[in-house]
């Protein structure tokens, strides 16, 4: 478990949350503040909300909390978070977007974006954190996933295939970390109630809901505290895509 004195800002655990200005992400922000980290937040395109975002968390929680626009997809970018940062206990891999449509009818630059974004991240921000966590032989890495990573989505093809990948990289690099004290672990997503689903009309939605035996779709913020038990949790937990979905697949 990673615990540290609360009453001390340079002992408290820190976190780096990809794609945090909305969803899963965003509820991951609040969370995890809320439970005394400080935090390094990123987006790519929405960081004038991130940089209000930042400021409200810090205030609120009297944690260190900085913002910084970035690219999870582009290894540039995903270098330039890392300038300022000189330890991290969290890393919770967010960033991602989707595709819905005919596969033949998706180009190879919306093809490479969906797993430069969903999938190359992870290997992005894995390579720099890792270094980090290392020094004090202990960490975390969380992967945010999907059921289609399991099962595969018609129209998702992309999507599933970027989720798919996740899914291998958190088992194999939880194999790979486990001797150095650091796990890697992954919550594959159901439904859930995010600005992601907006492509889908309302009717989509509540034919949706209605397979679903939890009767509604899914929280951000429990996906978020999730993350945080997964962050708290045993240091024996590793190598694991966890499901949320309310009993849906």
């Amino acid at each position: 478990m990673i615990e540290r004195d609360p009453l001390s800002e340079n002992c408290r655990p820190r976190a780096l949350i990809t794609g945090a200005s909305r969803g899963i992400g965003l509820a991951a922000a609040e969370v995890f503040a809320e439970a005394g980290f400080d935090l390094t937040l990123t987006c790519s395109q929405s960081f004038p909300k991130l940089s209000q975002i930042s400021g409200e968390l810090q205030e609120k929680y009297a944690v260190s909390c900085t913002a910084v626009q970035a690219d999870a997809g582009d290894s540039g970018q995903t270098d330039r978070i890392f300038q300022n940062l000189d330890r991290l206990d969290v890393l919770i891999n967010n960033a991602g977007i989707s595709y819905v449509g005919l596969l033949h009818e998706m180009s190879p630059e919306e093809w490479r974006r969906v797993m430069s974004v969903n999938l190359d991240s992870c290997f992005y921000t894995a390579r720099r954190a890792i270094p980090l966590m290392l020094q004090n032989h202990r960490g975390r890495i969380i992967n945010i996933s999907s059921v289609w990573g399991n099962l595969g989505a018609s129209m998702e093809t992309a999507y599933s295939a970027s989720k798919g990948g996740v899914n291998a990289f958190t088992k194999a690099l939880a194999k790979e970390l486990a001797p150095s004290g650091i796990q890697v672990n992954a919550i594959a997503c159901g439904v859930m109630d995010t600005s992601m689903n907006a492509c889908f009309s309302k009717e989509d939605l509540e034919a949706l809901r209605a397979e679903i035996p939890a009767d509604r779709l899914g929280d951000p913020k429990e996906a978020a505290r999730l993350a945080l038990q997964l962050a708290q949790g045993p240091e024996y937990l590793t190598g694991q895509i966890i499901t949320l979905d309310g009993g849906w697949t």
